[in-house]
């Protein structure tokens, strides 16, 4: 991997990995448009670390409550009826789901998912599931209202991005906007949720290639930039979603599946 396409593919990760678009989709068709070879499940996970730094840094304040509050609870009765307590268990029952079919279906998701086919039909796909929840939706839950049954059903969500295509966030936002949670508060469990999952996966994955020839200089210039663009568009996500819907990523999504499949029927990009 060159110097420029590090620079591309952070820019496109750190871009994508928070709106309901689908990083790794993005980062599949990308390299495929510039002739790249495909960057590959490493390369996504590795890159992921930085973006999901700055959620770390984005809500370190929660975070350390919440690690906080959960850890004193282990302990201490009196504290696991605290809302942060409460959230700590949730992570962690959320994060279940990914991790086991994660490692059930590591070949698949690193080989035949990521056929620009199957991507292609899970943008345009889940695009309308989005859509549908975002109409239907009462959007009156906040967080604070987080039950263990939703939590399982958002992890369950979330491991449905293993698909490229899919988009972790919007697969985790539309569960949410179905359990009648706001758009905000959605994408803001989303965000903590993905914590341990994808830094799980992305440092497994750092480990893997310690002995596969991965290129490592571009591949930390291309995490970091992931990092700073990815602080951006929390904050932006975030504002927006306060009077947004999601109307313009659906569009989007369409347009982009539609044109790969027309591109890839064509001869012009290679599934």
């Amino acid at each position: 991997m060159g110097w420029f396409e590090a620079v591309v593919l952070g820019l496109v990760q750190g871009l994508t990995e928070f709106l309901p678009i689908s990083s790794s989709a993005h980062l599949r068709v990308v390299g495929e448009a510039f002739g790249w070879e495909d960057p590959g499940a490493a390369f996504t996970a590795i890159t992921q670390i930085g973006t999901e730094i700055a959620v770390l840094l984005y809500f370190r304040h929660d975070i350390i409550r919440i690690v906080s509050t959960w850890v004193r609870s282990l302990g201490n009765r009196s504290l696991r009826s605290e809302p942060d307590a409460r959230m700590g268990w949730l992570i962690i029952i959320g994060s279940i789901p990914i991790v086991v079919l994660g490692l059930l279906f590591q070949d698949q998701v690193e080989t035949t998912l990521r056929d620009l086919r199957i991507v292609a039909i899970a943008l345009v796909v889940f695009s309308l599931v989005l859509f549908w929840a975002d109409r239907v939706g009462s959007k009156q839950r906040q967080v604070s209202e987080l039950t263990v049954k939703h939590g399982i059903l958002y992890g369950l969500a979330q491991a449905a991005a293993l698909i490229p295509g899919v988009s972790r966030s919007g697969g985790t936002i539309t569960m949410g906007l179905f359990l009648g949670y706001s758009r905000a508060a959605a994408a803001r469990y989303s965000f903590l949720l993905a914590i341990p999952a994808v830094l799980g996966s992305g440092f497994f994955q750092a480990y893997e290639s310690l002995d596969s020839g991965i290129d490592w200089g571009p591949t930390l210039l291309a995490t970091v930039i992931a990092f700073g663009v990815g602080l951006a568009v929390i904050a932006w996500l975030l504002r927006y979603l306060e009077r947004g819907t999601f109307t313009p990523f659906v569009v989007y999504r369409i347009v982009l599946g539609l044109v790969l499949l027309a591109l890839v029927g064509a001869g012009v990009l290679s599934p």
